[in-house]
């Protein structure tokens, strides 16, 4: 989760909320070209809440039923200070510090209290299948690193950790995975598989140490768990573990502005 930073958080300066009736075409986030401002269209207040406390869904719960279904859109625009503030810092530092800005405007604007607890949860955990990773080095340089795709069921990373691919397949699979592979190198690699409509499994076989509750392939192609495998020489297995997570004890629709 999104840990507060040692220095004073800081507030956007100037903040418009208001609801959008656009027709539904999913959520997109937009940073400024001199990244002074932060603008989101399509969002719920559940979703600002991942992204300001750097959490997944399935590690949110309680709130009313319009957090999650009512989408807003939003402009918020730094001042001058902090825009010269945020250059001096490290690139992991100024994600912090954007990240406690869009927790102050939860606060501010939708009232947001919540707590922390973790919690006892089905995970997967990232392993090395036994016949070895086939994962090229990244020939890209030291620090540059990102994901790109043109589809659901495509993955396109370039100078990627482990960590962070188990990151991107906790989104997929609506449950924590857990990067135990001992690879600490970045690589480079292309991931493609038949996306499945897949909900967080509280109950199931998985949680009995049976193995990933996969749902039934898609003739199309590989599932997620088949293409990890003969792709990229990984493997998922379900474990339990102690997952970080938050409840909304209370929230307020934010005023039309």
């Amino acid at each position: 989760m999104g840990q507060a930073q040692s220095h004073e958080p800081i507030s956007y300066d100037v903040v418009s909320i208001k609801l959008d009736r656009a027709p539904d075409s999913g959520s997109h986030i937009h940073v400024s070209e001199d990244r002074d401002s932060f603008i989101a269209t399509g969002v719920t207040a559940k979703y600002l809440i991942e992204l300001a406390y750097e959490v997944r869904d399935f590690q949110i719960s309680g709130g009313p039923g319009w957090a999650d279904s009512e989408k807003y859109a939003i402009s918020a625009k730094m001042d001058d200070d902090t825009v010269e503030a945020l250059k001096k810092l490290s690139r992991e530092q100024a994600i912090g510090r954007r990240q406690l800005m869009l927790q102050s405007l939860l606060a501010e604007r939708f009232n947001l209290k919540l707590t922390h607890s973790s919690r006892e949860l089905p995970i997967y955990a990232l392993l090395v299948s036994k016949n070895g990773p086939k994962l090229p080095p990244s020939r890209e340089a030291a620090g540059r690193q990102g994901y790109s795709s043109n589809k659901r069921g495509e993955l396109i990373a370039t100078g990627a950790s482990m960590s962070s691919l188990a990151d991107r397949l906790s989104r997929e699979l609506g449950r924590k995975v857990v990067d135990k592979t001992g690879l600490q190198e970045r690589y480079d690699f292309t991931l493609h598989w038949t996306p499945e409509r897949l909900t967080p499994v509280i109950a199931s076989a998985a949680d009995n140490n049976q193995g990933p509750a996969a749902p039934a392939l898609d003739s199309s192609g590989p599932s997620i768990f088949t293409a990890l495998q003969e792709q990229l020489g990984l493997r998922l297995e379900s474990q339990k573990g102690s997952v970080e997570t938050l409840i909304i004890k209370s929230i307020e629709k934010p005023s039309d502005n």
